[in-house]
């Protein structure tokens, strides 16, 4: 008798995206961050485009980039505009990478007063102004982490004034050994205005063990202090003793910064600053009538207030 053994195929199981429940989807799609969901996601499926034009979907706006902007298609201040207006009032946590403006921040300031995290990233165009303006409408910021950005002392001092529930801090720059310069105007401000810090980063600051000092007076619930690369302290046994009892973790000026994510390279006066490009290309950008504008570079962004509405 022949055997009844099948010689078929196995059939191999497939998911279909679509059938995944709403939420779940949003979850997996937000991990695209903004400029992936803007000008892919949104694109694949009705479905998936209107999830993405949910107000939830955008409480959190992360504009990473790689900072070249003169190659890319989009006008990312356009399109970080455009999250914006779809958080509807809802946004807490922005993080803004190369192309962050006084502008930009009056736009996010005037749409939302929610505002918990505020990450800026070698933002050369936001002013200490600008960023003081700014805080005057954050009375709920919580993280504020400023990485290769300039910031007076007035701007420090405004911010840890109008930003009273502020917890945790970075303001990071290149670390330099020559030309030798010492300041402690900065680490001054933080100690005498932001007396709710847990977590402080001063990577690459030119403070001296006189800042040092004044912060650990000033800010008494710090639980965590990133030193490194700053060359003008020296953790001499009063000092070092003193951090070993207040910090639960602390990084010394020559730590590693193989976990640190940007720039860390040690600078001296014969190196020369990196140049990052601060300006904006044209760009072609879907609507959601799935229709292309061009946009040439048009500092009034008045003219297209709406457009990215149904």
């Amino acid at each position: 008798m022949a055997s009844s053994s099948s010689s078929e195929p196995a059939v191999e199981e497939t998911r279909n995206w679509l059938e995944l429940p709403p939420e779940l989807m949003a979850m997996i799609l937000h991990r695209l961050g903004a400029i992936d969901i803007l000008t892919v996601a949104q694109k694949v499926c009705m479905t998936w485009r209107n999830i993405c034009k949910e107000p939830a979907m955008w409480r959190t706006i992360d504009m990473q980039n790689l900072g070249d902007l003169w190659d890319m298609e989009y006008d990312l201040e356009i399109m970080a505009r455009h999250a914006i207006n779809r958080s509807c009032g809802q946004l807490v946590d922005i993080n803004v990478e190369y192309f962050g403006t006084d502008e930009l921040l009056q736009y996010i300031t005037d749409r939302t007063s929610h505002l918990r995290r505020l990450q800026l990233v070698c933002c050369y165009s936001v002013s200490g102004e600008g960023l003081s303006e700014a805080a005057k409408k954050l009375p709920l910021l919580e993280e504020l982490h400023l990485y290769y950005c300039s910031l007076s002392k007035e701007a420090i001092e405004t911010v840890g004034r109008c930003c009273p529930l502020l917890k945790s801090f970075k303001l990071n720059d290149k670390g330099f050994i020559h030309p030798h310069i010492e300041s402690d105007e900065e680490a001054l401000a933080i100690a005498e205005n932001m007396p709710e810090l847990r977590h402080l980063q001063l990577f690459g600051n030119k403070m001296t063990n006189q800042g040092l000092q004044a912060i650990l007076d000033g800010c008494p619930h710090l639980e965590s202090l990133d030193l490194r690369q700053c060359f003008n302290v020296s953790l001499v046994v009063n000092v070092g003793k003193r951090l070993s009892e207040q910090i639960k973790d602390l990084w010394r000026p020559y730590d590693s910064t193989a976990d640190y994510g940007f720039d860390s390279q040690i600078h001296d006066h014969e190196s020369s600053d990196e140049d990052y490009p601060s300006g904006f290309s044209d760009t072609d950008f879907l609507s959601d009538n799935d229709e292309y504008y061009e946009f040439s570079g048009a500092s009034d962004f008045s003219d297209y207030e709406g457009l990215f509405y149904d």
